[in-house]
Protein backbone atom coordinates (compact mmCIF):
# COMPACT_ATOMS: atom_id res chain seq x y z
CA UNK A 1 0.00 0.00 0.00
CA UNK A 2 2.88 2.57 0.65
CA UNK A 3 3.86 2.50 -3.38
CA UNK A 4 0.11 2.89 -4.39
CA UNK A 5 -0.35 5.70 -1.93
CA UNK A 6 2.68 7.54 -3.31
CA UNK A 7 1.68 6.86 -6.66
CA UNK A 8 -1.90 8.24 -5.74
CA UNK A 9 -3.10 5.56 -8.74
CA UNK A 10 -6.21 4.08 -9.22
CA UNK A 11 -7.28 0.61 -8.87
CA UNK A 12 -10.00 -0.52 -11.03
CA UNK A 13 -11.56 -4.20 -9.80
CA UNK A 14 -13.59 -6.60 -11.89
CA UNK A 15 -16.74 -7.36 -10.82
CA UNK A 16 -19.61 -8.78 -12.64
CA UNK A 17 -23.06 -8.38 -12.98
CA UNK A 18 -23.86 -11.46 -11.25
CA UNK A 19 -23.38 -9.06 -8.03
CA UNK A 20 -26.45 -7.65 -8.60
CA UNK A 21 -28.64 -10.50 -10.57
CA UNK A 22 -28.07 -14.59 -10.69
CA UNK A 23 -29.22 -18.01 -11.49
CA UNK A 24 -29.75 -20.45 -9.62
CA UNK A 25 -26.70 -22.44 -8.34
CA UNK A 26 -24.41 -19.80 -8.58
CA UNK A 27 -24.02 -18.63 -5.01
CA UNK A 28 -20.43 -18.88 -4.62
CA UNK A 29 -19.59 -16.57 -7.72
CA UNK A 30 -22.41 -14.09 -6.90
CA UNK A 31 -21.48 -13.55 -3.20
CA UNK A 32 -17.46 -13.23 -4.47
CA UNK A 33 -18.27 -10.38 -6.88
CA UNK A 34 -20.39 -8.51 -4.47
CA UNK A 35 -18.02 -8.73 -2.26
CA UNK A 36 -15.84 -6.87 -5.18
CA UNK A 37 -18.11 -3.63 -5.01
CA UNK A 38 -18.27 -3.72 -1.40
CA UNK A 39 -14.27 -4.19 -1.35
CA UNK A 40 -14.29 -1.32 -3.51
CA UNK A 41 -16.45 0.87 -1.38
CA UNK A 42 -14.42 0.72 1.81
CA UNK A 43 -11.17 0.69 -0.29
CA UNK A 44 -12.54 4.39 -1.85
CA UNK A 45 -13.06 5.69 1.60
CA UNK A 46 -9.57 4.15 3.17
CA UNK A 47 -7.51 6.01 0.81
CA UNK A 48 -8.87 9.21 0.88
CA UNK A 49 -6.08 11.10 2.30
CA UNK A 50 -3.91 9.47 -0.25
CA UNK A 51 -5.18 10.94 -3.74
CA UNK A 52 -6.02 6.86 -4.90
CA UNK A 53 -9.23 6.10 -6.53
CA UNK A 54 -10.57 3.04 -6.13
CA UNK A 55 -13.51 2.03 -8.38
CA UNK A 56 -15.43 -1.49 -10.07
CA UNK A 57 -16.09 -2.60 -13.52
CA UNK A 58 -19.27 -5.23 -13.62
CA UNK A 59 -19.39 -6.50 -16.81
CA UNK A 60 -22.34 -7.77 -18.40
CA UNK A 61 -22.36 -10.80 -21.08
CA UNK A 62 -18.91 -9.74 -23.27
CA UNK A 63 -18.36 -12.16 -26.21
CA UNK A 64 -14.54 -13.31 -25.97
CA UNK A 65 -14.79 -15.75 -28.31
CA UNK A 66 -12.12 -14.21 -30.63
CA UNK A 67 -9.94 -14.56 -27.99
CA UNK A 68 -7.45 -17.60 -27.83
CA UNK A 69 -9.12 -19.27 -24.58
CA UNK A 70 -12.17 -19.12 -25.64
CA UNK A 71 -12.00 -21.96 -28.04
CA UNK A 72 -10.10 -24.35 -25.27
CA UNK A 73 -11.92 -27.83 -25.21
CA UNK A 74 -11.68 -30.77 -23.12
CA UNK A 75 -8.82 -32.32 -23.51
CA UNK A 76 -7.01 -29.21 -24.49
CA UNK A 77 -7.94 -29.50 -28.41
CA UNK A 78 -9.24 -26.31 -29.41
CA UNK A 79 -13.04 -26.07 -31.51
CA UNK A 80 -15.22 -23.56 -33.48
CA UNK A 81 -18.04 -22.21 -31.10
CA UNK A 82 -21.68 -21.00 -33.21
CA UNK A 83 -21.90 -17.65 -33.76
CA UNK A 84 -24.00 -15.55 -31.99
CA UNK A 85 -27.98 -15.36 -32.90
CA UNK A 86 -30.19 -12.19 -33.21
CA UNK A 87 -31.72 -13.14 -30.13
CA UNK A 88 -28.24 -13.21 -28.13
CA UNK A 89 -27.90 -9.62 -29.34
CA UNK A 90 -31.57 -8.36 -29.21
CA UNK A 91 -32.17 -9.26 -26.01
CA UNK A 92 -30.18 -6.26 -24.93
CA UNK A 93 -31.30 -2.81 -24.84
CA UNK A 94 -28.31 -2.27 -26.34
CA UNK A 95 -29.01 -4.13 -29.42
CA UNK A 96 -25.83 -6.26 -29.32
CA UNK A 97 -24.00 -8.56 -26.88
CA UNK A 98 -20.75 -6.85 -25.52
CA UNK A 99 -17.07 -6.90 -26.86
CA UNK A 100 -13.95 -6.67 -24.59
CA UNK A 101 -13.20 -3.04 -25.81
CA UNK A 102 -16.45 -2.10 -23.92
CA UNK A 103 -14.28 -2.66 -21.20
CA UNK A 104 -10.95 -1.62 -22.11
CA UNK A 105 -12.69 1.99 -22.61
CA UNK A 106 -14.49 1.96 -19.17
CA UNK A 107 -11.58 1.41 -17.71
CA UNK A 108 -9.09 3.82 -19.43
CA UNK A 109 -12.12 6.54 -18.75
CA UNK A 110 -11.63 5.19 -15.00
CA UNK A 111 -7.93 5.78 -14.38
CA UNK A 112 -7.04 9.18 -16.52
CA UNK A 113 -6.32 11.87 -14.43
CA UNK A 114 -8.80 13.91 -15.61
CA UNK A 115 -11.91 12.06 -13.71
CA UNK A 116 -10.45 12.53 -10.32
CA UNK A 117 -13.70 13.24 -8.69
CA UNK A 118 -14.70 9.63 -9.16
CA UNK A 119 -14.66 7.10 -6.52
CA UNK A 120 -16.21 4.18 -4.60
CA UNK A 121 -18.95 3.56 -7.57
CA UNK A 122 -19.55 0.31 -9.92
CA UNK A 123 -19.98 0.65 -13.40
CA UNK A 124 -22.36 -1.70 -14.52
CA UNK A 125 -21.52 -2.45 -18.88
CA UNK A 126 -24.07 -4.75 -19.79
CA UNK A 127 -25.88 -3.10 -22.74
CA UNK A 128 -28.77 -2.13 -20.11
CA UNK A 129 -29.51 -5.98 -19.47
CA UNK A 130 -29.85 -5.29 -15.38
CA UNK A 131 -32.40 -2.34 -16.09
CA UNK A 132 -34.33 -4.71 -18.72
CA UNK A 133 -37.65 -6.68 -16.75
CA UNK A 134 -37.83 -9.97 -18.18
CA UNK A 135 -41.28 -11.91 -17.73
CA UNK A 136 -41.50 -15.43 -19.12
CA UNK A 137 -44.89 -15.95 -21.07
Amino acid sequence: APHLRASKGCIVNISSTRALQSEANNEGYSASKAGLIGLTQAMAVSFTDSGVRVNTVSPGWIDVRDMDTRQLAEGGERTILPPLSESDHSQHPAGRVGVPDDITKIVEFLVDDVNGFITGQNFVVDGGMTKKMIYHE
